[in-house]
């Protein structure tokens, strides 16, 4: 079944089952599989010989061992991405099979304290390897994210072109097939409009700007006007959950725009007040109350660090 034949608001795994695994390994695509997500999705950045590799960002430090392996310590250094200036180690100085000798750490330990004892066991995927997952359950959707695209055209090393490519090597090529491609720009959206017939997404924060157009508030994409532009580069906008509302929803579909949202966790770090089970930061609070409420608006997917609690909390 194609994943635009679904009716029911899709959960995407975000990162993979983040929650329960360490972010964009295999173990966590494949929990995420096993919960019942409609698609998992990975961020992805580039290596040196140009290999599209799923890490939430281009630095490393805080989700691999890099820093612990002393033939890497002097390609510590400081770059500037979308405006900010960031220091650590970078997936574009690494070949792939360096890459490969690394392995993965929780981004969040101190909240998932039980994810931190994965430490060690997982390498880095390649889009590639995900790919070949997913083939093994064809119902599962696949959305991948162009992370810092600017920054990495600006290096020489542009994702859109390679992401197609890969893609269409493994037969995702069609509006009907399981597959958005999301995206923080502008500019790589307009592009991919024109090339291909992949469903595209626009991803909008609750503040700030695209980095590749700074003259362009998400704000301002969120009013009518802002939103009939972004329907003529994308078929969804991916939203920031504090902006989800019954009106929002409704007028994106008015605009000819799906609407999915991001990030549903259940830790009580990240649930709203209401939602949230004593005063532990790490514990558990009550995720199924937030999704229920955001379903409610009427808008059709979220994405979850727990896809499995995502999965039930449609069923009513």
């Amino acid at each position: 079944m194609a994943a635009a034949a679904l009716a029911h608001p899709i959960v995407i795994g975000h990162r993979g089952a983040s929650g329960e695994r360490p972010e964009h390994t295999l173990a966590s695509y494949e929990r995420a599989i096993e919960d019942g997500a409609d698609f998992i999705e990975p961020d992805l950045v580039m290596t040196k010989d140009h290999v599209l590799v799923a890490r939430h960002e281009n630095e490393i430090s805080g989700t691999t061992d890099v820093a612990a392996h002393p033939e890497f310590a002097v390609r510590k250094a400081t770059r500037t991405i979308d405006g900010q200036h960031v220091t650590g180690w970078f997936t574009e100085d690494f070949t792939l099979a360096e890459l490969k000798t690394l392995r993965a750490r929780e981004r969040l330990p101190q909240l998932r304290p039980a994810n931190a004892a994965y430490d060690g066991q997982f390498e880095v995927p390649t889009f590639e390897e995900i790919l070949a997952l997913r083939e093994k359950h064809p119902t599962v959707g696949v959305y991948p994210e162009i992370k810092h695209g600017t920054y990495f055209t600006g290096i020489g090393m542009a994702m859109e072109r390679p992401l197609l490519a890969i893609l269409a090597k493994h037969h995702l090529t069609r509006a009907s097939d399981p597959v958005f491609i999301q995206s923080f720009e502008v500019g790589n959206l307009v592009w991919l409009k024109a090339h291909t017939k992949i469903r595209l997404v626009q991803l909008i924060d609750d503040k700030g700007t695209p980095a590749d157009l700074p003259s362009e508030t998400y704000a301002a994409m969120l009013t009518p006007a802002g939103l009939a532009a972004t329907a003529r580069r994308a078929d969804a906008i991916g939203i920031n959950k504090s902006l989800v509302s019954t009106d929002l929803v409704s007028a994106a579909h008015a605009a000819g725009l799906k609407v999915h949202a991001w990030t549903y966790r259940a830790e009580n770090f990240f649930l709203p007040a209401a939602d949230r089970t004593g005063d532990d930061p790490k514990a558990h609070g009550d995720l199924t109350a937030e999704l229920r409420a955001a379903y409610a608006t009427g808008l059709d997917g979220v994405f979850s660090d727990f896809p499995g609690i995502a999965v039930k909390a449609r069923i009513k």
